[in-house]
């Protein structure tokens, strides 16, 4: 990431502590009786595990870690989320949702990696700007999206304690990584 210090600090705390609820989310849900949680529910709060902490380690690390290291690891779970959408209808929409993610992850360590062959990348826009902005799009839709779905709940009452939780992590995502496109 290219942006300020303390910006890459507060957006890292921001998305581990989003990645670290939906482990904790995910390891509560394992050690349910009864296996009340959902398959669904169990594989959105892993992906977005791995998005919120992989997010935090690239703030922190961007520089330090090549980025194609970043791209190898968040390509292989944007075509898993792509072909599990493909196949089963059940989930299709938020499956989408993570693959899109994690290939904007792809895409931003793509980025940095042609950046970081170029001496004047600090002149030149990295990556393309119109994906770049489909993405900001996308990632801005739905991060009001989310946020709208935060403060009600289908039957209309407010989203109050742990039942509001899966959309705070989704409203942090959103924008976590909003303002990684935006240092772009």
């Amino acid at each position: 990431m290219h942006g300020p210090a303390l910006v890459n600090w507060l957006l890292a705390l921001l998305t581990a502590a989003a990645g670290a609820t939906c482990l904790a989310r995910l390891r509560r849900s394992a050690c349910a009786p009864g296996g009340a949680h959902r398959p669904l529910a169990r594989e959105s709060d892993a992906a977005e595990a791995l998005m919120g902490l992989g997010m935090a380690a690239m703030a922190v690390t961007g520089a330090t870690v090549p980025p194609t290291v970043w791209a190898a690891l968040f390509g292989p779970p944007a075509v898993a989320f792509l072909l599990a959408a493909a196949h089963a209808p059940a989930g299709r929409a938020h499956r989408l949702h993570h693959a899109v993610g994690a290939l904007a992850m792809t895409y931003m360590a793509l980025a940095m990696a042609a950046a970081s062959g170029h001496q004047h990348h600090h002149t030149a826009a990295q990556g393309l700007p119109l994906l770049t902005g489909a993405l900001l799009l996308y990632f801005g839709g739905y991060t009001l999206w989310a946020g709208s779905r935060l403060l009600r709940t289908p039957a209309g009452t407010l989203a109050i304690g742990t039942t509001g939780l899966p959309h705070a992590c989704r409203l942090t995502m959103g924008i976590g990584m909003f303002a990684m496109l935006l240092t772009m």
